[in-house]
């Protein structure tokens, strides 16, 4: 990749970089092989890492990711400031680059924003976690197993639903909402699970949830994660569109002009820039697009660096406390994953679709964090911050 110094623009506590975005890998391997060094010579006793040790750092992890196929726009949160990182494409065809404003499919880190709407209403007494999800969706009170489902089991992965949509082979079909509730209530376990007694990542289970949510406070998801989340932190490129009948995001074309392309991990396009992904055909069912931009102001506020009211503020606090024991090394929160591998302990969220990858993880003790979107499938960023990135930046 040819690469070009960083500039540098300082406004308060924030600092934008922007990394070339022409990426020509002939003089890639002189880049790693100096941040290889780099990271093999860390001692805790350093000094705080300069920016330009820090984009070495990040350009070593993400460069493999990016290839010449895809972009990633990449934001850090250390020592009270956030830095942004850019490489490749948003685009291939027109050459349009990947930017910290770009608008990326960010998956199944929906979840956290929902499982943080919970909390909040939780912390002001609307419902509670031990609530049964059929008091809200009454429609499931016939069934054996999902009327003793809880909100909280929803949210923690623990109610042990699994439907065809949760694992491979995918399922062929889409689920109408009758359909869904259907399913749901003549759903019997094949596996002994009961309620709260299991981990089972589960998507369907936080569709159900989204669906108590709606009808608990008469609103639709996409208009209460509005109120009540992103605006109240300033997210203002943050959304759940709408879905059209090709499968495409129903953005305003200011925002669909920033929408990726996505890509697959083999480099060809998969969809069109906007593309929804999902097997459930009902309103608020598809996934949310946001920027690096926005999802640095959600990581400060979940570090506790944002001036925000308190309901919302505990329950970003809320949703990062453990509820469920995996093993020795990983506890799920609400929505977030915490892992402890001996060394600082990550509280994170992947996520990822066959053409897209993204990962928001956090060192809380350090008041430090990262955010990484991929345009392109099966990267797991995940693995790279957990293992390599996140452990550096926390010495």
């Amino acid at each position: 990749m040819k690469h070009i110094a960083a500039m540098t623009q300082k406004l308060g506590n924030w600092t934008w970089i922007t990394v070339a975005q022409q990426i020509f890998w002939s003089s890639m391997r002189t880049i790693l092989a100096m941040a290889a060094m780099f990271v093999t010579g860390l001692s805790g006793t350093c000094a705080a890492m300069s920016d330009t040790e820090l984009e070495r750092l990040i350009t070593r992890e993400i460069a493999p990711m990016v290839d010449d196929v895809a972009g990633a726009a990449i934001a850090v949160r250390m020592d009270g400031r956030t830095t942004f990182f850019n490489y490749g494409m948003a685009e291939r065809v027109n050459r349009r680059p990947a930017t910290s404003d770009t608008l990326f499919n960010i998956a199944s880190i929906r979840k956290v924003f929902e499982a943080t709407l919970l909390a909040e209403a939780v912390n002001l007494g609307e419902l509670a976690l031990a609530d049964r999800v059929a008091d809200y969706v009454p429609e499931l009170r016939q069934g054996e197993y999902t009327s003793r489902v809880t909100l909280g089991q929803l949210a923690s992965h623990t109610s042990g639903l699994l439907l065809p949509t949760d694992h491979p082979p995918w399922p062929d079909y889409h689920y109408s909402l009758s359909r869904f509730l259907r399913d749901l209530n003549t759903w019997t376990p094949s596996g002994g699970q009961e309620p709260g007694k299991q981990h089972i990542y589960s998507h369907a289970g936080y569709v159900l949830l989204q669906l108590a949510l709606e009808r608990r406070f008469a609103t639709p998801i996409a208009q209460l994660l509005e109120q009540r989340i992103f605006k109240p932190l300033g997210l203002l490129s943050t959304s759940i569109p709408a879905t059209g009948v090709d499968g495409r995001a129903q953005l305003e074309p200011a925002f669909m002009a920033r929408a990726v392309q996505g890509y697959s991990v083999d480099g060809n396009p998969i969809g069109a820039p906007g593309d929804q992904q999902g097997f459930f055909d009902f309103a608020g069912t598809g996934q949310i697009f946001s920027s690096a931009r926005d999802l640095a102001i959600f990581l400060a506020a979940e570090l506790g660096e944002l001036s925000i009211e308190p309901p919302l503020r505990d329950a970003m606090a809320m949703t990062q406390h453990g509820f469920f024991v995996m093993s020795p090394r990983h506890t799920q929160a609400l929505a977030w994953e915490i892992n402890d591998y001996g060394g600082p302990v990550i509280i994170d969220k992947p996520g990822g679709l066959n053409n897209a990858s993204a990962y928001i993880g956090m060192v809380t003790a350090k008041k430090l964090g990262i955010v990484i979107l991929v345009n392109r499938g099966n990267q797991y960023p995940h693995e790279a911050a957990r293992e390599r990135i996140l452990p550096v930046l926390a010495q």
